[in-house]
């Protein structure tokens, strides 16, 4: 089930990320290009970010400890917005998905994205009861 709410809440936030033009992302949808295909192109582009989160930004990340440490964690910021544009590279093998125009748009893009999830979290965590 959290993967499902991930994959939503990520859907949700590469939206609002679209929506602004100065971040040059967009999501091209798969044809015929309605409402419904623009969405499950917005929910499988979430999932394969999540899976590529998860898969490589684990490995990035555990191999960069040194350099968190040393750039006080900003490095993580580079790290996801290079996981950002690794899923639009691999999206971009098909005639839709996710385009990053340029990586350093796809690191902001990947800030605000990481905002987005931080206050999902916020509103979405499990209550542990007392």
């Amino acid at each position: 089930m959290g993967f499902l709410v991930r994959v939503v809440v990520n859907a949700f936030a590469i939206w609002i990320v679209t929506l602004m033009p100065a971040l040059q992302v967009t999501v091209i949808a798969f044809p015929p290009g309605e409402t419904l295909q623009y969405v499950l192109t917005l929910l499988i582009v979430a999932a394969i970010f999540a899976i590529v989160n998860t898969i490589i930004g684990t490995i990035i990340k555990i191999i960069s400890i040194p350099l968190y440490i040393l750039t006080l964690g900003l490095i993580g910021l580079l790290i996801n917005g290079f996981l950002l544009w690794l899923t639009a590279w691999i999206t971009s093998f098909w005639n839709w998905g996710l385009r990053v125009e340029d990586f350093w748009w796809g690191v902001v893009a990947a800030i605000v994205i990481t905002i987005i999830n931080w206050i999902a979290g916020i509103f979405l965590r499990p209550r542990h009861r007392d």
